[in-house]
């Protein structure tokens, strides 16, 4: 099964630069669709997430904020038990 994972950040964000970087890596060995939502982008968005980014979603439930644990992603992808 593919999951899709949403990364919300903006530009010059160094913890989404962070969690981008976990995330690829991640990816690199167990392919998923990667999609990113720049905040600054949409005013919902910016409400929703500014004191909150990164955000990370994997199949439309939030699944972390401000740091992605690498473990615990690999987990909740399913790619260790």
């Amino acid at each position: 099964m593919s999951h899709e994972v949403v990364l919300y950040g903006r530009a010059g964000c160094c913890l989404c630069d962070e969690a981008r970087a976990t995330l690829e890596r991640v990816r690199s060995s167990a392919p998923f669709a990667l999609r990113e939502l720049d905040i600054d982008a949409d005013e919902r968005l910016l409400r929703a997430y500014l004191e909150r980014i990164p955000v990370v979603e994997i199949d439309g439930a939030e699944a972390f904020e401000l740091f992605v644990d690498e473990a615990e992603l690999r987990r909740r992808l399913g790619l260790v038990e």
